[in-house]
């Protein structure tokens, strides 16, 4: 813990400790392990008299002192600082990304579902958080909260734009758990309508990956899906682009298993060999589905996509061009390849001891494979869609 931060911690616990009546003070200290002193002394300055014995105490213990605090106090200081050293050392959310994140707010609600300042209200202590104390409309007590500047400014002038709020709220240099639960917040369902919600989780994931983090799924509520941010390993764009059609496609089952592979590429490469080879079984069927073709359960995934790549005019046979022919014909062969893969190197068979142990760069391969095959079904799919007639209306019988 950096010197700076230590002494903010130290002067913040003095700070929690001080608002104790005077003569609960001596008996506070003692009960967060710190030395006894006479009331006496505290009656005199009750944050001095916690200073005083603070001063020695190493940072591991101060920061046990402010986890014990924060048990018995709501103290929303105190905890933002606490989340900020227990950070230290870790994957930060950058300020450029904040930026973005913060600014992708404008021009729509953040809260859609409820009023905005009861939304607000459930994160931060805006009512006793200090506002603009320039302004003239003060208390009797010469206090302007952060609530009273928050109302005179999207609700009576409408002057503040979400980054100019968001921003006053801290999250530009907030703890990275506070900017999290601000963005879970915005995405729950209760907050946001369907569409919103789908749309919100896209951009702030098109920023946060770059840092290592993303809202994924992580269980619903009525029939609606609850996001949470979980670290994220940081690919190539072709991962973002790849998991940006696949979730517009089909976000609760082929999205989930796209970044189920994603992450297990490197911890459990046969894992993720095997979700590869299923999601592109998945999308096949779908498709083929949808196209009103017959597939059996006992189709493998081989089979599933010459069925596909008929209906689709993707088989090589479907093309004149030589070029056109030896692009399809390697793709079929990619397929064959991804199965026999599984089949070799994935979990869904037991091995011996002398079976091959993938590697992390052997599932890197046949995830990127299964991922650039089903965006281009899908493609392909989405493309045959759009050039269809529209279904003629029956005039007159």
């Amino acid at each position: 813990m950096n010197r700076g931060m230590l002494n903010d911690l130290r002067n913040t616990i003095a700070d929690v400790i001080a608002r104790e009546k005077a003569y609960n003070v001596p008996a506070l200290c003692v009960r967060l392990g710190l030395d006894e002193g006479e009331e006496a002394e505290a009656m005199r300055s009750k944050f001095r008299y916690a200073s005083a014995r603070l001063a020695a105490v190493p940072a591991d213990r101060l920061v046990a002192i402010a986890r014990t605090l924060l048990e018995e106090e709501d103290d929303f200081g105190l905890a933002e600082l606490l989340a900020k050293v227990t950070e230290e050392g870790t994957p930060p959310v950058s300020e450029l990304t904040r930026r973005r994140i913060l600014a992708a707010y404008d021009g729509e609600p953040i809260c859609s579902e409820y009023d905005e300042i009861e939304f607000l209200e459930k994160l931060w202590p805006i009512a006793s958080m200090r506002g603009d104390q320039a302004s003239v409309d003060l208390d009797d007590f010469g206090f302007r909260s952060l609530r009273d500047d928050i109302v005179q400014h999207t609700r009576r002038n409408d002057d503040w734009s979400n980054r100019e709020l968001l921003e006053r709220l801290g999250l530009l240099h907030s703890s990275r758990a506070m900017l999290f639960r601000f963005l879970e917040a915005s995405v729950h369902p209760t907050a946001v309508d369907e569409a919103m919600q789908k749309t919100r989780v896209e951009r702030i994931n098109a920023h946060l990956q770059h840092d290592g983090y993303r809202l994924t799924r992580s269980g619903s509520i009525s029939g609606s899906p609850i996001y949470t941010i979980a670290a994220h390993r940081i690919g190539s764009p072709a991962d973002a682009a790849i998991s940006s059609a696949l979730e517009r496609f089909d976000p609760d089952q082929v999205h989930a298993r796209w970044t189920a592979a994603l992450d297990r590429r490197t911890g459990d490469p046969a894992g993720a060999i095997t979700l590869a080879r299923t999601l592109l079984e998945d999308v096949c069927r779908w498709l083929l589905d949808d196209l009103g073709e017959t597939a059996s359960d006992q189709d493998d995934l081989p089979s599933l996509y010459r069925k596909l790549s008929k209906a689709l005019k993707l088989a090589p046979d479907d093309h004149s061009e030589q070029v056109f022919r030896q692009i399809l014909g390697s793709c079929q062969s990619v397929v064959e390849s991804l199965g026999a893969l599984r089949n070799k190197l994935g979990d869904a068979h037991g091995g011996g001891p002398r079976r091959a142990r993938p590697a992390a760069r052997h599932a890197e391969l046949a995830v990127n494979l299964a991922g650039s095959m089903a965006t281009f079904l899908v493609a392909t799919w989405e493309a045959r869609k759009a050039a269809a007639p529209a279904p003629r209306s029956a005039v007159g019988g």
